[in-house]
C-alpha cells in the first residue's frame, strides 16, 4: 500500500480535522522511529496514519473496519498492530511494529494537548511539564495513563524520553500541524 492509497483509505472515513491531526502526528512519529531503529519507515507510517482511521465513521465497530480493509489488501501485519493498539481489546503483540503504535498513539495525542494548551505551543515544552500534566487527572481525562504506561513498558523505552523524542519529532513539524506559537499563526 502506498502513502497516498492510505491517505486516501483515511479520508474516505476521517473528515475531523483533530482526527486528521492526530493521524498525522501519530503517523510522523511511527515514521521517525522506525528511521531510528532501522524499521521500513513507509510500514510504520501507514500504520499510524491509519490506525484510527475508522473511529469517526464507525465508533462502535473501531477498529475492526479498518482492519478488515487492510487484510483484503494483503496489509497483514499493519492490519495486526491497528488490531492491537487497545491493550484491553486483548489482542497479542507479536511484532515491533505492534508494540511501537501502542506507545506512540495515546501520548502523542497527550503531547498534542498539552501543546494546544500553551501559547508557544511546542517551542519550549519539555518532557518533565509533560509528565506532570499525566499526573493531572482531569486534564485530557480522556487520554488513558495506563495505556500511556503499559505502552512504554511494551516498546521498551523510558517514558520522559519518550516523550522528549515525540516533541522533538512533532517540533520538526510544527507549522504542517498548526501548532506553531500563537503569535506566529497566520
Amino acid at each position: 500500500m502506498t502513502h497516498q492509497e492510505a491517505r486516501a483509505l483515511l479520508e474516505s472515513m476521517t473528515k475531523s480535522d483533530s482526527l486528521l491531526r492526530h493521524a498525522r502526528t501519530v503517523e510522523l512519529v511511527m515514521r521517525a522511529y522506525a528511521a531510528k531503529l532501522g524499521e521500513d519507515e513507509e510500514q510504520w507510517g501507514i500504520t499510524g496514519l491509519l490506525h484510527d482511521a475508522d473511529y469517526e465513521a464507525y465508533p462502535d465497530q473501531h477498529p475492526s473496519v479498518i482492519v478488515s480493509q487492510l487484510r483484503e489488501r494483503g496489509e497483514e501485519e499493519i492490519a495486526h498492530a491497528i488490531s492491537a493498539h487497545y491493550t484491553k481489546w486483548g489482542v497479542p503483540y507479536n511484532a515491533l511494529l505492534d508494540k511501537a503504535l501502542l506507545a506512540c498513539d495515546e501520548v502523542t495525542g497527550f503531547v498534542v494537548a498539552c501543546a494546544q494548551v500553551r501559547p508557544t505551543r511546542l517551542q519550549g515544552l519539555e518532557a518533565k511539564s509533560v509528565l506532570k500534566k499525566l499526573g493531572q487527572k482531569s486534564f485530557a481525562a480522556s487520554v488513558d495513563r495506563e495505556e500511556v504506561r503499559l505502552g512504554a513498558e511494551m516498546f521498551g523505552v523510558d517514558l520522559k524520553e519518550h516523550i522528549g523524542f515525540i516533541i522533538q519529532v512533532l517540533q520538526q513539524h510544527q507549522q504542517e500541524l498548526q501548532l506553531q506559537p500563537v503569535e506566529e499563526q497566520a
